[in-house]
């Protein structure tokens, strides 16, 4: 079972029990999510809400190896080079109509905010160890100036710098 966001949070040191029980019994009330009470109620930043998320998410989600994976082109074509780097994400396979997509815990909001608004198929996600990433996206998105430790940083920060050396 996955931890609460509300348990989240205060792991985090982002509120407290007493706030976290308030936003419960606001939320019977009021019937809004979580992290939405917690914004309005508490001021706590749509980062904080989002990286708590992210963490319950990804304690749902399968850990795969992506040494162990078969990559389908059609599900390859769906996501460009630029788009695989600039969101940490990596399509594997078809889980019958469900695009399966690699990406970190860390990647994992900016991921899921891009799939849902880009992507025209039901995806679902699977969580991999960074550096397994970024050697995947070298080898199926390869990409001028970028190397597998591009996906520990903003990776067009990287090729920024690298045009601006030449």
């Amino acid at each position: 079972m996955a931890v609460r966001l509300g348990e989240l949070l205060i792991q985090q040191g982002v509120l407290t029990r007493d706030q976290v029980d308030a936003i419960l019994q606001h939320q019977q009330e009021a019937g809004r999510p979580f992290g939405d009470l917690a914004e309005r109620m508490f001021g706590i930043s749509p980062e904080s809400i989002e990286q708590a998320w992210a963490k319950q998410y990804s304690q749902l989600t399968p850990t795969v190896d992506l040494a162990s994976e078969s990559f389908e082109p059609q599900a390859k074509k769906l996501v460009n080079r630029r788009q695989a780097w600039q969101f940490r994400i990596l399509p594997i396979r078809f889980d019958g109509s469900e695009l399966v997509i690699a990406t970190t815990v860390e990647h994992l909001p900016r991921a899921l905010n891009f799939v849902s608004r880009r992507m025209r198929v039901p995806c679902s996600f699977v969580i991999v160890d960074a550096e397994a990433l970024g050697r995947s996206l070298c080898d199926h998105y390869a990409m001028p100036g970028m190397t597998s430790g591009a996906v520990h940083s903003d990776p067009f920060h990287s090729l920024l710098q690298l045009a601006m050396s030449d």
